[in-house]
């Protein structure tokens, strides 16, 4: 088994607690709107939603992908701290054990965000990932985050 270490960074104008709500504590609801082509839907399968939950997210018939399952490793509400290990699905192939995934939300000196995320990829077996692979999905978290910030920005009452 391997591990791969991969980080991204991302800015924000938003302020961390609006960032937070949005982009993880209602993410299940407002994601689908905003994305629906990417994400059909999101939902509890097991838990409150706190540590130990596993969130099953469906995929929008834009993606290459039909599901994927993760468990709640980390609610900090308090720091924007959240993080998740990406447990089954096709999204990770039969080459992948797992991904961990870790964001954290900090405020920047101009008054908006940092958002700095960590994943560590296990593979089974001997298998290296190619960095055409980490950035596709790079790519598309940023997109995310991206399209999030967007409706923000468009929807500033909305949090």
């Amino acid at each position: 088994m391997g591990v791969f270490t991969y980080v991204t960074d991302a800015t924000s104008v938003i302020p961390p607690p609006k960032v937070f709500k949005a982009f993880v504590l209602d993410a299940d609801q407002l994601i689908p709107k905003i994305v629906p082509q990417a994400i059909k839907g999101t939902g509890i399968i097991e838990g409150d939603g706190g540590p130990g939950s596993i969130k099953k997210i469906t995929f929008g018939e834009g993606s290459e992908y039909k599901y994927m399952k993760h468990r709640i490793d980390v609610l900090d509400k308090e720091n924007f701290i959240y993080s998740y290990t990406i447990i089954e699905g096709d999204a990770i192939g039969d080459k992948i054990e797992k991904v961990e995934n870790e964001v954290k939300i900090e405020a920047s000196p101009t008054g908006g965000s940092i958002l700095k995320s960590t994943s560590k990829y296990y593979t089974k077996d001997d298998y290296e990932l190619k960095e055409d692979e980490i950035k596709a999905g790079k790519e598309k978290a940023l997109g995310l985050f991206k399209a999030i910030e967007s409706y923000l920005l468009a929807n500033p009452n909305a949090y």
